[in-house]
């Protein structure tokens, strides 16, 4: 059956700007595992909470990536035609076809090449930071923001070694997402300007790469053919948005969480620093369980259905609503406690592209931070600090820290 409108305002609406515990605690501590919420503007969502349905719908064709099959007119951020034909706009065939192109240029090989260079950058921020540290007041501590020292700079840097964008550029697209992330807190002339100054700063970017090929991703993927095809300059403009977007944004969450909860747990934290390296199976452990618990959103890219969709305890979602798969709750699902994997990067045809740098990003960024700093602490009580939190990211504000003493780069030879 279909929910009646009588029913639509009696359902459990969730609070998906909370954390992710709280989230999970409140969608699985009511009945069913589909909830039905009505937002302010009167447009219905269906809020999916169990692992194994999430997981199911992350990987059901009936479900659609593309904005057109809303029935409630989602326009999402907005995004101009030339920044719109990217892997999370597309279904089907099209989505296929961008997704083999790009594969093609987004190998395990490159992403492997770029370990000597993330360890290097991570360095370096170390460094940086515990400098930093050591000029501040006396009377204050060596305190530190994590987030602006070391969380946020490190995925940008990485993503523009990956992509072959000059270092210089890297600050000026971290502005341009923080706009499109949070498009309320700007007026509309600054987001249409900042829209203007990312499609001005790609298309000079694919213009020198195709003067000059280097040895890089967007080379890589100006160059890509399968037969005759190839992608088109909007695909290329719109692909290389979406990998900056979110080939940093979330990796920014993610290792400023992960950090904040280890500082929190000592015997974790010993654990890191007793590992020789990065590459180690305990510290993939930690990382999988820093994914699982911190994934940076409460719930995966909205989806829409193209036809009545029939799910558990006789609901029947409607073509066109707007579905939200619950990844908060997926991953901490204690009916699921025995199945293994958690679903932070998606499952399907739409799994993340990104997720082997994502790991070996992660896994670079906590275990030099810790073993470097080996009497880093938080600054303030793990309780006081500050989230932003939607069902779009949950994210520290800042992370406050006391860095100590600063020990030399091992060598990973």
């Amino acid at each position: 059956m279909t929910l009646k409108d009588a029913d639509i305002a009696r359902a459990l609406i969730p609070v998906l700007g909370a954390d992710h515990e709280t989230v999970a605690e409140r969608l699985h501590a009511a009945p069913g595992g589909v909830h039905c919420a009505q937002l302010a503007g009167g447009e219905r969502i269906w809020v999916v909470s169990r692992y194994d349905d999430v997981k199911s719908l992350l990987a059901d064709p009936r479900l659609a990536l593309n904005k057109k099959a809303s029935l409630a007119g989602y326009e999402g951020f907005g995004l101009p035609p030339a920044l719109e034909a990217n892997l999370l706009n597309l279904d089907g065939e099209d989505h296929a076809r961008l997704r083999r192109l790009v594969s093609s240029a987004f190998t395990a090989r490159r992403m492997e090449g770029l370990r000597e260079q993330i360890q290097a950058r991570a360095n370096t921020l170390v460094d940086a930071l515990a400098g930093d540290s050591r000029d501040s007041d006396a009377t204050t501590g060596t305190i530190a923001d994590l987030v602006t020292g070391y969380a946020a700079p490190l995925p940008i840097a990485v993503i523009c070694d990956l992509l072959g964008v000059p270092g210089e550029q890297g600050a000026t697209l971290r502005g341009y997402t923080q706009v499109l992330l949070a498009p309320g807190e700007y007026g509309a002339a600054e987001v249409a300007q900042t829209m203007r100054g990312i499609i001005g700063l790609l298309s000079a970017l694919l213009a020198a790469k195709r003067d000059e090929p280097a040895d890089d991703l967007l080379s890589a993927m100006i160059a890509a053919r399968d037969g005759s095809d190839r992608l088109s300059e909007d695909e290329l403009l719109s692909l290389a948005f979406l990998i900056l977007f979110a080939g940093y944004e979330n990796s920014v969450h993610v290792i400023s969480a992960a950090v904040a909860r280890l500082l929190a747990d000592p015997a974790t934290a010993a654990a890191v620093r007793a590992e020789p390296d990065p590459h180690t199976p305990a510290m993939t452990a930690v990382v999988e369980e820093a994914l699982r618990r911190d994934q940076p959103g409460t719930t995966a890219i909205r989806r829409f259905p193209t036809e009545d969709l029939p799910l558990s305890d006789g609901i029947v979602i409607p073509a066109g609503d707007t579905v939200l798969l619950s990844v908060s709750s997926a991953n901490r699902d204690p009916q699921a406690a025995a199945t293994p994997g958690h679903l932070t990067f998606g499952h399907g045809v739409h799994y993340c592209l990104g997720a082997p740098l994502a790991r070996l990003e992660v896994r670079i960024a906590l275990w030099t931070l810790l073993t470097r700093l080996p009497d880093l602490t938080l600054a303030v009580a793990p309780e006081e600090l500050v989230w932003r939190s939607s069902h779009r990211q949950h994210a520290l504000a800042a992370l406050p820290v006391r860095t100590g003493k600063v020990l030399p780069a091992a060598s990973q030879d």
